[in-house]
């Protein structure tokens, strides 16, 4: 974890964020800002989808995509929309540490077996399942995931700000990726 940097003061956000939506998101999660009034979204949030993670937000301040390791891959319509209909210029995608997605292949077998008992699922369907969308949705490291996939998302909206971030769980703050 040693590419992430610390938000502890406004200064401590990078430049190129400070007077946008994103640098707001970080004033208001970590630093307690206090909370403006919004009547549209200011950006788009993608987070994955675990339990353990709370934005600080003010309402109507932010769009947000939750979907397992804050993959976007199979939402790009949604933020398609988000950027025409909703008129987004930034994005912040928040992975976290100690993610599901990260080798599921060690989760294979406690995946299969709640198929059965908790859907009623066959053994058969739901190795099968695991067997064809596993390797979609596992995302190898956090960190390098959420770089490869700003690159991905930047490449794709040249005109909209993307930073990477992650939320690290045992303190529940957001820290930025560093980019090299």
């Amino acid at each position: 974890m040693d590419k992430l940097i610390p938000v502890n003061y406004l200064k401590d956000i990078p430049a190129e964020y400070r007077q946008t939506p994103i640098g707001l998101l970080l004033a208001y999660h970590n630093l307690n800002q206090e909370y403006e009034v919004y009547d549209t979204a200011q950006l788009l949030v993608g987070m994955c989808m675990d339990n353990r993670k709370h934005l600080h937000i003010p309402d109507n301040f932010t769009f947000i995509i939750r979907s397992g390791g804050a993959n976007l891959r199979y939402s790009e319509f949604k933020v398609s929309y988000a950027i025409s209909v909703g008129n987004i210029r930034h994005i912040a995608l928040i992975g976290h540490n100690n993610c599901g997605m990260v080798n599921l292949e060690a989760r294979k077998g406690v995946f299969i077996e709640g198929l059965i008992e908790n859907a009623g699922w066959d053994r058969m369907f739901a190795e099968e399942h695991f067997r064809h969308y596993a390797p979609m949705f596992e995302i190898g490291n956090e960190i390098g995931f959420i770089l490869s996939e700003v690159q991905r998302l930047r490449l794709q909206y040249p005109k909209v700000q993307v930073a990477p971030l992650l939320y690290k769980v045992e303190d529940s703050r957001l820290y930025f990726i560093e980019e090299k």
